[in-house]
């Protein structure tokens, strides 16, 4: 079993799997009292005046308590980000990144302004940790790129993959949870999506190009495509045509 489990986490891909490791070793050592939730928290007056930038950072590591809930978000990371990073980013773990790096990025900046608006300043001051949002964003991208895939939701009910986001919503609703989570990571993933899928192919500019620094962190392995013998790709050369 332990061996099994090893061999599962090693065959994630990098992103994926330094992700994962990440939030469980800052969950554990919250739940151990090791490393404080009070240093970790998003807190823009820290940020600005006292200059602690790891916040930015820690905010989406930390999935609160070791619970049912902390599981489940568990799955969805590792499921979906796997997902997302052998698939559809399959040989572009530096344009995966910058996508994660996007939406960590939008997700802040809605908390942020949203916090100066009056009438909304008050719920978004109670929304310090954006990793179960940041967990929804890579579940909505997967969704939209993967629309007409089967899905099942507890062997109740069938539906295709394009609504997920939205039956999870609901499913947040209704064991009680705060549906802002959810919204914020449906609103990043859409951004993403927009600017990176659909914008590109209106007007042929994609805004969202990685960075020339960002793809220098990162070696990607060249995706090979196996070729079948005997199969030109090219036209035979002329003295081919000519023999008897």
């Amino acid at each position: 079993m332990a061996q099994a489990v090893e061999e599962w986490y090693k065959q994630m891909p990098i992103i994926t799997r330094s992700y994962l490791t990440a939030a469980v070793v800052t969950t554990i050592g919250c739940s151990l009292e090791i490393i404080s939730p009070y240093h970790l928290y998003l807190n823009p007056k820290l940020v600005v005046k006292q200059y602690q930038f790891w916040r930015l950072v820690t905010n989406f590591l930390y999935f609160r308590k070791m619970d049912l809930d902390f599981m489940f978000h568990m799955f969805f990371l590792a499921r979906y980000c796997k997902l997302l990073e052998e698939n559809s980013f399959r040989g572009r773990t530096a344009d995966f990144f910058y996508m994660l790096l996007f939406g960590a990025s939008v997700l802040t900046g809605i908390v942020l302004i949203g916090g100066m608006i009056p009438y909304l300043s008050a719920s978004f001051a109670k929304i310090i940790f954006l990793s179960n949002s940041l967990t929804f964003m890579m579940v909505y991208v997967w969704s939209k790129q993967n629309p007409f895939i089967h899905m099942s939701f507890l062997g109740l009910f069938t539906f295709t993959a394009a609504y997920l986001p939205w039956v999870l919503l609901g499913f947040s609703v209704l064991v009680g949870a705060s549906a802002w989570v959810d919204l914020l990571g449906m609103i990043a993933g859409h951004a993403y999506y927009f600017l990176e899928d659909v914008y590109p192919r209106m007007t042929g500019r994609r805004p969202l190009k990685t960075p020339s620094f960002i793809k220098a962190m990162f070696a990607d392995e060249a995706v090979v495509v196996a070729r079948p013998e005997n199969v030109r790709f090219a036209p035979p050369p002329v003295d081919e045509l000519h023999r008897d």
